[in-house]
């Protein structure tokens, strides 16, 4: 990214006072008579409160939380000049982007003692082959959540991608639908709709998945990569293509509040993205042993399970199956089977001339 000489000087000032601004707390933290502070960057309701006050109870530490909503905004914020965190949990396509900038310090694994938890299932991934930076976290499926009652009464399939491409379904639920307000996302539901990679980058594919998409765009209510949680939960929305963890959220409330029908999710029979979150320990972090000790302490079994019984993310964690509630465990879109795995993959990151045409495309699907 290019700065003119305005705008460079007040990054670099400003990442300058974020870093001072770390410091003074943590050297307060240390006056009252704790260890310091670690700082945390990571996405909303990603921890659960139970889990993060038993480990400043052990490390006798205080996690200072930052937020971000999406990858995107993570990485801007970090070019934009913000530092001094020690921790992120980005997902894997952008963890492409943190190593090719040198970003991230290595983990030192003699610290880690707990990391033979980790399902090898998850481990030595394309964005980092042999887990240099990264440990697995959480992981989220994208799938197809339904108000299970109305697809039974119209008759519609559950089980493919068919349900928000084909005219011949949209029809009988038009403006009931909506899909994820995302580029790769969506594309990538598309691509495997026609049987490609969610990676692949042939030009004619796009192209494919492109017109595939405009249409189907007459019969969705909207894109959303929030607030679908809430209209499938409430009944005005009868599907909704998103986050596993936003549609176990969908499911639980349309349940609490009494609703006169059920919210299911699957996985789509064609395919779909598995998106891996991991711990990594960023180069500005002022703190690396308190990073380790977090990491390792996030790794134990029982503090895993938290994570997955408070929001539903699907756990590479094999020590916290017992800990997590077995209705989850059955949960096929929270926890896949061989077979779902066989059809997951991994968004790859991309090039700066696939990412301009693909925000071409991008922008002519939202025009249209």
């Amino acid at each position: 990214m290019t700065f003119n000489r305005f705008i460079r000087p007040f990054i670099l000032i400003f990442g300058l006072l974020l870093l001072v601004a770390c410091n003074g707390q943590q050297s307060s933290s240390a006056n009252d008579g704790s260890l310091g502070t670690l700082y945390l960057f990571n996405w909303n309701n990603y921890i659960a409160p139970e889990t993060l006050k038993r480990f400043e109870d052990e490390c006798n530490c205080r996690v200072a939380q930052d937020y971000y909503s999406d990858n995107e905004e993570m990485l801007a914020k970090l070019a934009a000049g913000a530092s001094g965190y020690d921790l992120l949990v980005p997902t894997g396509n952008a963890m492409d982007t943190l190593i090719r900038q040198d970003a991230l310090r290595p983990v030192d694994k003699s610290q880690l003692p707990s990391f033979k938890n980790i399902s090898s299932a998850y481990l030595n991934t394309e964005f980092d082959a042999a887990n240099k930076y990264s440990v697995p976290y959480a992981y989220t499926l994208t799938v197809l959540g339904f108000n299970y009652d109305k697809m039974q009464q119209l008759d519609l399939p559950m089980d493919s991608w068919a349900i928000i491409f084909e005219p011949k379904y949209l029809e009988k639920i038009k403006g009931r639908i909506t899909v994820l307000d995302s580029q790769r996302e969506l594309m990538a539901a598309a691509l495997k709709y026609l049987g490609y990679s969610v990676n692949d980058n042939n030009l004619d594919h796009w192209q494919q998945a492109k017109d595939l998409i405009i249409r189907a765009k007459p019969y969705w209510a909207t894109f959303s990569n929030t607030s679908y949680i809430r209209e499938l939960a409430v009944g005005n929305i009868w599907v909704a293509h998103g986050y596993s963890n936003d549609l176990f959220q969908a499911a639980l409330d349309a349940n609490n509040t009494g609703r006169n029908f059920s919210i299911h999710y699957a996985t789509p029979k064609e395919g779909a993205v598995l998106a891996l979150d991991s711990m990594v320990l960023h180069k500005t972090g002022l703190r690396p042993d308190l990073a380790h000790q977090f990491i390792n302490f996030m790794l134990v079994g029982e503090n895993a399970a938290e994570l997955t019984n408070l929001i539903g993310s699907g756990n590479p964690n094999q020590q916290a199956i017992p800990f997590i509630y077995p209705e989850l465990i059955k949960n096929k879109a929270i926890f896949p089977d061989q077979a779902v795995l066989d059809r997951l993959e991994m968004l790859q990151d991309l090039d700066h001339k696939q990412r301009r045409l693909l925000s071409r495309l991008w922008t002519e699907i939202k025009l249209r």
